[in-house]
């Protein structure tokens, strides 16, 4: 194995609907492997830049939809930490819904954590994948779990998260996301509360970080 497969970044995928709790897997992933060198990317920091439009236009916006994200940009930025190359994060407002004017510095790292709900959506993007996840739940458990979010982290109103839901994010789900679970390497139902398999894909990380030569 070359110098250069030993030091690049092994990249997990972690996918599944709004609410499906990859939030919560992806970081249960991250405190077990606390010790090596890990970080968390989250897809929803790559929403297209929408400065140009008012905000009745933004609002508008189906953010469900593939088109909402600047994957281009995810894709660059993931290559260049796959190439041990530096990168300046965009930050992404969403009570402005658009981009911040600010970045984020962001050093390569040993295991790099991609989340987000259409992260196997783009071929491109699961082809720079070590492991792809998805996370399959109920979809009664993950509107409460987005309403929950919505209202307390991103200062949404009740009726505009759920209108929301019934205009764009279930029809996406079943049209975009759902989907791509026939590209995951492993399936997780129940989310963070799956310990057997998360402990599993921390257990096949450790194995390859050992194939490439480090010291566990």
């Amino acid at each position: 194995m070359s110098t250069e497969q030993k030091r690049r970044p092994i990249i997990i995928g972690v996918t599944g609907g709004s609410g499906s709790g990859k939030t919560t897997v992806s970081k249960a992933i991250y405190n077990q492997l606390k010790g090596q060198d890990i970080q968390i990317i989250t897809q929803d920091t790559y929403y297209n830049d929408q400065a140009e439009m008012t905000m009745a236009e933004r609002k508008q916006v189906n953010y469900d939809h593939p088109l909402a994200f600047d994957t281009d940009l995810l894709i660059q930025q993931l290559t260049d930490l796959r190439h041990n190359r530096a990168i300046e994060m965009p930050v992404y407002d969403y009570k402005a819904y658009t981009r911040s004017q600010e970045t984020v510095h962001v050093e390569p790292t040993e295991i790099i954590i991609l989340e987000g709900i259409l992260i196997l959506d783009d071929e491109r993007l699961r082809d720079l994948m070590d492991i792809k996840v998805y996370v399959d739940t109920d979809d009664d458990i993950r509107i409460i779990r987005r309403i929950k979010r919505d209202m307390d982290e991103r200062g949404r109103s009740l009726d505009s998260v759920i209108n929301q839901y019934l205009a764009t994010v279930k029809p996406m789900f079943h049209q975009f996301v759902e989907p791509t679970k026939r590209y995951a390497d492993i399936i997780v139902p129940e989310g963070g509360e799956n310990h057997v398999a998360i402990d599993l894909l921390t257990t096949k990380v450790r194995d390859i970080l050992v194939k490439r030569g480090h010291t566990l």
